[in-house]
């Protein structure tokens, strides 16, 4: 097997902004040298992702799972346990990012990217454990359906239950949620487009409330989301759209007493809260890279704040919350994406394992940023060790 780089190395390099065009035109080359040569493959996708080129990332993928479905990651050391990954093919944020979770770590690392047909346990590699990586999506529902009956009697402990995985869709999730203590969760419906033209006439005659959050189904990190307050807005934003379906909610104000917004990332793992970031902005629609943290020392150190008292703050503050996200959902590993409201409850923008988790970010600017991230690598891995040694073979019987 060729050697394969993942997606820790070129986020890394992208991150500190080094220009990856020449990495992917060698890769390129190593792939035309070596026809067979797979991992190069792999890893051009990656990083043609990386420079915004999905569609030609996303051709080489499926070349390079066209020959080989399997791809390590060395432990760095000793090995001390062996994961079994299951990634769905797809754009970088299809999966859990479990290579930025473990890298520089003494886990070896099997990914292996599913298709509808399972294979035996035999014809995968040796492993202690077994990670769903998979996040949801429209495209993975049926990778997720089809592999729930093969892992029930896994030979080995399996983590993120794809039963649970599927709960997480943002209509089925809101609903998972409503009435949990401390929290504030939107009902979301999805609609498609004939549906929401119907009910544009409808405002206030059970029809549509304004305002509202529409977005194109499975969008991620903002893309297509809109804040519309009449029905001439949304009717353009149908016009602009080409979706057939999309997730619409009520729009909830968050904003602070400054008058600000804040957007937070939390993971829990096995059940305990980690902080992953907090972005600050004057505009609703808040992304970490778009938030503007890297330009104002003043979010930043409100930042390292939120980072270093998490577990005396807002952890606290907001325990009986996280607990009833962490018991309507039951997943192992679970990304939150979350805000507060002016009367103190936990505002649940998204929940999903695939959220990117790093420690990345220029130490330069971010100083605060290792031991924040190594106290969740470190809770990843202790987990993983625990699980490996102390759970039982295949998926829970509950569901």
């Amino acid at each position: 097997m060729s050697t394969f780089l993942g997606l820790a190395k070129w986020l890394r390099l992208a991150l500190a902004g080094e220009d990856l065009a020449p990495f992917g035109q060698s890769l390129l080359q190593r792939a035309a040298d070596d026809p067979s040569d797979s991992a190069a493959l792999l890893d051009a996708s990656i990083v043609l992702q990386c420079l915004g080129n999905a569609e030609m990332g996303l051709r080489l993928q499926r070349e390079a799972l066209g020959q080989q479905r399997r791809y390590r990651i060395p432990a760095t050391g000793t090995a001390r346990l062996r994961l079994l990954a299951l990634m769905a093919p797809g754009a970088i944020m299809a999966n859990v990012p479990v290579e930025c979770l473990l890298a520089g770590r003494d886990i070896e690392l099997d990914l292996y990217y599913v298709s509808s047909t399972v294979p035996e346990p035999v014809d995968l590699p040796e492993h202690d454990l077994l990670f769903v990586a998979i996040g949801e999506s429209e495209a993975n529902r049926t990778l997720l359906e089809a592999w729930t009956p093969r892992l029930r009697d896994w030979p080995r402990p399996v983590l993120n239950d794809p039963r649970r995985i599927l709960e997480v869709a943002r209509d089925r999730a809101c609903r998972r949620l409503q009435g949990r203590p401390g929290l504030v969760a939107p009902l979301t419906a999805r609609l498609d487009r004939g549906r929401l033209r119907e009910l544009v006439g409808k405002e206030g005659r059970g029809g549509l409330d304004f305002p509202l959050l529409v977005r194109p189904l499975d969008s991620h990190a903002g893309q297509g989301l809109t804040k519309v307050d009449t029905p001439e807005a949304l009717r353009a934003v149908l016009d602009a759209q080409s979706s057939q379906t999309f997730f619409v909610s009520p729009f909830v104000d968050y904003r602070s007493p400054d008058g600000r917004f804040r957007k937070f990332r939390v993971v829990l793992i096995d059940g305990r809260p980690f902080a992953v970031h907090m972005g600050v902005s004057d505009h609703w629609m808040i992304h970490y890279l778009n938030a503007g943290m890297d330009v104002s020392a003043a979010k930043r150190a409100e930042e390292a704040a939120f980072m270093a008292d998490f577990e005396r703050d807002f952890a606290r503050r907001h325990a009986h919350a996280l607990a009833a996200v962490h018991a309507a959902f039951g997943l192992d590993y679970l990304g939150i994406d979350c805000a507060e409201t002016l009367d103190g409850r936990l505002l649940i923008f998204e929940v999903d394992p695939a959220m990117v988790v790093h420690d990345m970010d220029p130490i330069e600017l971010y100083p605060y940023k290792p031991a924040a991230m190594h106290r969740v690598f470190e809770a990843f891995r202790a987990f993983l060790i625990a699980a490996a040694d102390c759970r039982s073979p295949g998926l829970p019987s509950d569901t």
